[in-house]
């Protein structure tokens, strides 16, 4: 029998969050408040830094593409989810699933990446500081800034063309608000999955790598903070390196968890929690937890919106 595969459907259909009118346009508020909240936040921290000449720094730098990196992923989800919920439809264009699930994938891999670029950024600067200048130059904070971009496209360009060329018999509906990878493996044929299913434990080794990395060098910065006589330099390492934890820690447990739940497991509240927690909130609170802990992004800020004031 002809399996067809995803190519031949011309759209899918995303979850719906509620089955009445008015839930749906409170589900459209409540995203575009999200949204503008992510807007507003990554675009102050992407303008200071690059406006503020103190903040050229590499640390600083890294929060930019952080930042960018925010923007770009919550522009990929939220804005179609948006105008599902207001004109009360679910479906998506079989171009714009394909486009999402690039763009998603390329945009989360290389902002993994880049938090363990920041995590050796931040090991560098604590435990070998003497050597910073060397290790962490103009030159080299570029290139390992574009090996993350890099490494995030060819991630995507490797899930999309392995996704969408899957046979697909279960139908066009995805139990998620976004074109999501696993939720369009449940549609795949039995066992057709397992080549693209292959490849995610690949994604997965390579990633458990970036997380080992990370925990690695926090338990060196730790261990060297700790053993900082003065309590304002402790102070002001905990306040650079505790963030960046409390934002690797919520990105990797809640993806590697969507990703990593067998398929036979169906939770639509669960995925639909873990999704949440992986591609929405990350973009919203990234910016204030940086620069809540971070005084001088603090006085860049405010600096930003006196002089816009004026």
């Amino acid at each position: 029998m002809h399996m067809p595969n995803s190519s031949s459907m011309t759209e899918f259909l995303l979850l719906e969050f509620a089955d009445t009118w008015d839930l749906q346009l409170l589900h459209f508020w409540l995203f575009l408040g999200i949204y503008l909240a992510a807007l507003l936040g990554n675009g102050l921290v992407i303008t200071t830094v690059a406006c503020d000449h103190r903040l050229h720094t590499p640390m600083y730098f890294f929060l930019l593409n952080l930042s960018l990196l925010d923007l770009g992923a919550i522009s990929t989800t939220v804005p179609k989810a948006m105008a599902n919920s207001l004109w009360n439809s679910r479906a998506i264009s079989h171009p714009g699933c394909a486009a999402q699930v690039f763009l998603f994938v390329f945009l989360i891999s290389a902002e993994l990446y880049l938090l363990t670029v920041m995590a050796y950024d931040h090991y560098v600067a604590i435990c070998k500081p003497l050597h910073y200048g060397t290790l962490l130059g103009s030159r080299a904070c570029v290139h390992m800034a574009a090996a993350a971009w890099g490494s995030g496209f060819l991630h995507a360009v490797l899930h999309t063309a392995n996704t969408f060329s899957l046979p697909l018999c279960q139908g066009n509906a995805v139990d998620q608000f976004f074109c999501e990878v696993p939720q369009i493996l449940k549609l795949s044929c039995s066992n057709a999955y397992l080549r693209e299913v292959a490849v995610l434990v690949l994604s997965v080794f390579v990633h458990f790598y970036c997380f080992v990395f990370i925990v690695l060098s926090y338990v060196q910065i730790f261990r060297a903070v700790l053993r900082i006589p003065s309590e304002q330099a402790r102070h002001k390492a905990f306040s650079m390196c505790l963030p960046h934890l409390s934002v690797v820690s919520l990105f990797i447990t809640s993806g590697m968890f969507a990703y990593l739940k067998p398929l036979s497991i169906y939770s639509p509240s669960l995925d639909l929690v873990l999704a949440v927690l992986y591609s929405v909130v990350p973009p919203v609170v990234n910016p204030l937890i940086y620069s809540m802990r971070n005084q001088d992004l603090r006085d860049g800020i405010r600096k930003l919106i006196t002089w816009t004031s004026i």
